[in-house]
């Protein structure tokens, strides 16, 4: 709804919104009503607007997404992406196609052997930005940006955006402007996450196999492994169960991992194994619940991870499981957890406050209660309040030693300070005592420090006569003499 009037009046923009949102409506819209007002395509044009996504299995969900939205104003769109026949591509470029999705790669293949150009592109969008520079598509991501013609227009889409990845887009685009819904790298509100927290890695396989059964009488379940040798050794062991369950990796041909998409898309099978290949981008309405067999490697991984679930307004569940080796991994979840107002278990934070970098950035009183921390307020009296006895007391102050900073502050000042009162000996002395200096408490100036160039203090020196001279009744003392180097002749 934001991106919308940005997009229709050719800015370019940088969008942020948590999966599920419908992102890729928010560039397709402005890019079939800036193809329309374009003239006819002819023979060995290039493409008026450009997709870029990082994945094959996105490439393929836009186009099928776009393909709806173009069929009813006759405008032709083709994926590009490895893994299949260039001869079939390379076809359907030479028909000159208003829209081309396509992985940077392989678009890059088709402009150097020029079986299309990019001359008439000028409607850009990167779509999961972000994943594309982590996977090390930076450097083709610049080439196909910076070889367009700069009076095109430039959309940026993510659900997570770090720092020094919008500092890059920031200078492929110009003047953008950035829509933010909620807050960046935020998880999806209507998932709800269950931690569960294991003694050692041979517990998840026992938990998985008692509640596996109900969770896919649920609705479709997706299970992400890190590792694909893992993968494969966890579908063999769930058919040793009499339950079966389809696997995607990297490793898989194209063909293979089409028809094992298509299969879970048709509920052919309630169950998918699958690496991070599968955890963004893709939309699959029926998937009720996400478990996280293997903690991902980073926190906007495991955002994209669950946000398979709970798609467009539809509720669902997601299961991490963690043990103890995942104590650096258990920090960010913490804040994951806080950031969508849901409760932290005891024994993550506990976990969590093992790491020293997560303990220093926590604040010192009400840790751990599943609030955002722009919520917590300190109480402080009005404006204009006679109450001097006044001390802030936070709620759920932990005992022991000084754990605040205003009492390190007010037990340093009483250490240093002492008190006076008007009538009091201590007003009257000579002398104030701090720390273990004295100083004398006069108007008197203190005794300069004699210059050595004064008179006086060379005189009271034994100054050699050889070295006085007098000049018009005045006495002067030359300088002493240089002494002499070695090098000098």
């Amino acid at each position: 709804m934001q991106a919308l009037p940005a997009a229709l009046e050719g800015r370019d923009l940088i969008g942020i919104a948590q999966t599920g949102s419908g992102k890729t409506l928010g560039y397709v819209i402005p890019l079939i009503v800036h193809v329309l007002d374009q003239e006819e395509m002819k023979e060995g044009d290039g493409p008026i607007g450009l997709i870029l996504a990082p994945t094959r299995e996105l490439c393929q969900q836009i186009y099928h997404e776009t393909k709806k939205f173009c069929k009813p104003y006759n405008i032709s769109c083709c994926p590009i992406y490895g893994g299949v026949s260039r001869w079939e591509q390379t076809k359907a470029l030479k028909q000159a196609p208003e829209i081309v999705i396509a992985t940077p790669g392989r678009m890059i293949d088709f402009v150097k052997s020029k079986c299309t150009n990019l001359l008439r592109t000028t409607f850009l969008v990167v779509d999961e930005a972000d994943r594309m520079f982590d996977m090390g598509f930076e450097g083709q991501v610049r080439s196909i940006v910076f070889n367009i013609r700069p009076d095109r227009q430039a959309l940026m889409f993510s659900a997570t955006f770090r720092k020094r990845v919008e500092a890059l887009a920031r200078e492929a685009l110009t003047d953008p402007i950035r829509i933010c819904v909620g807050v960046g790298g935020e998880a999806n509100e209507d998932v709800t996450q269950h931690v569960i927290m294991l003694e050692r890695d041979e517990d998840k396989w026992s938990w998985l196999t008692k509640q596996i059964i109900s969770l896919c009488s649920i609705g479709s379940v997706i299970v992400f492994v890190t590792k694909k040798a893992d993968s494969e050794i966890l579908v063999s062991k769930l058919k040793t169960r009499d339950i079966t369950a389809l696997l995607l990796h990297g490793d898989m041909d194209q063909g293979s991992r089409d028809g094992v998409i298509g299969k879970f898309k048709r509920k052919e099978e309630p169950l998918l194994v699958a690496t991070d290949v599968a955890s963004r981008g893709l939309d699959i309405p029926h998937v009720r619940t996400v478990i996280n067999y293997d903690v991902a490697k980073t926190i906007d991984t495991h955002t994209h991870r669950i946000g398979r679930t709970g798609r467009a307004g539809e509720k669902g569940d997601a299961y991490t499981l963690i043990t103890g080796k995942d104590k650096v991994f258990a920090g960010g979840l913490v804040r994951n957890l806080e950031g969508v107002n849901q409760d932290v278990p005891p024994p993550l934070m506990q976990l969590a406050m093992q790491i020293s970098k997560f303990r220093k950035s926590r604040r010192v009183w009400g840790y751990g209660k599943g609030k955002k921390m722009q919520d917590r307020k300190r109480v402080r009296p009005g404006l204009g309040s006679t109450d001097t006895d006044f001390t802030p007391t936070p709620p759920d102050k932990p005992s022991g030693p000084l754990t605040s900073r205003m009492e390190m502050y007010q037990a340093q000042y009483k250490t240093k300070f002492i008190k006076a009162s008007a009538g009091s000996d201590l007003a009257s002395t000579s002398t104030i005592k701090h720390n273990t200096t004295t100083i004398p408490n006069n108007t008197d100036k203190p005794p300069q420090r004699k210059s050595r160039f004064d008179l006086e203090s060379k005189q009271e020196s034994n100054i050699p006569p050889s070295r006085e001279t007098t000049l018009n009744n005045e006495t002067f003392i030359k300088p002493p003499p240089k002494k002499k180097k070695r090098w000098d002749s």
